[in-house]
């Protein structure tokens, strides 16, 4: 028999917000960025406006999730690289076993959760539902090399970024996209010209209408 939502969601020490697990169309797993917390994601679950979706934000130790740069030298952010990374493939692992579809679960991250959620799902392919990468980019130096198996055929994906992110370099961004388009993905892009490092409410109106199959 496999676990309930509710066993997932105490084993990994999720915060929930939205839908009971019991009752939800579906699933957002939203990850925070460098210096937040899980908590600091639940809001998006009130910007979506979409009741009928259960939210789950799990806790990165010391509020970041690996110490560099996502564009630093591999080494200098392990192990707590592939620790974040293992981590979050497990929770995804873990919620699809609870017979939730993959095509009813959604990754979401900011900033650095972005870049986190970019690089977990590109080593993990599957049809998700939606995936938002907001302010972020897959992870490794430059020249990193883009090899992922698998395939993203059936899975939406959305980036938004802005145009001069500190923090971010738009190139990233562009590659990002690409990796995504070349394993099968739907890929859409938005760069926000003159935007800050945040969430803005053209990304909200993209994030409400890839989340709008999970709750159907």
């Amino acid at each position: 028999m496999s676990d309930t939502l509710d066993t997932v969601i105490a084993r990994h020490d999720l915060l929930c917000a939205g839908a009971p697990p019991s009752r939800a169309k579906g699933v957002v797993l939203l990850i925070h960025g460098r210096g937040a917390s899980a908590e600091s994601m639940l809001p998006l679950a009130d910007a979506v406006a979409m009741p009928d979706l259960c939210y789950l934000a799990p806790q990165a130790e010391g509020y970041t999730w690996y110490p560099q740069s996502f564009m630093a030298p591999t080494a200098a952010n392990e192990p707590y690289l592939s620790r974040a990374l293992d981590r979050v493939a497990m929770i995804i692992a873990d919620i699809l076993a609870s017979d939730i579809e993959a095509g009813k679960l959604a990754v979401i991250g900011f900033s650095q959760g972005a870049c986190l959620t970019s690089e977990t799902v590109l080593r993990n392919p599957r049809p998700y539902g939606f995936v938002g990468v907001l302010s972020g980019g897959a992870i490794g130096p430059p020249g990193t090399p883009r090899d992922y198996q698998g395939t993203l055929a059936g899975a939406s994906v959305f980036l938004g970024c802005s145009d001069h992110d500190p923090h971010i370099p738009l190139a990233r961004v562009k590659e990002t996209t690409a990796a995504f388009t070349r394993m099968g993905a739907t890929v859409t892009e938005r760069i926000f010209p003159g935007a800050s490092h945040g969430i803005n409410d053209d990304e909200i109106t993209y994030l409400r209408a890839g989340l709008a199959a999970l709750a159907k």
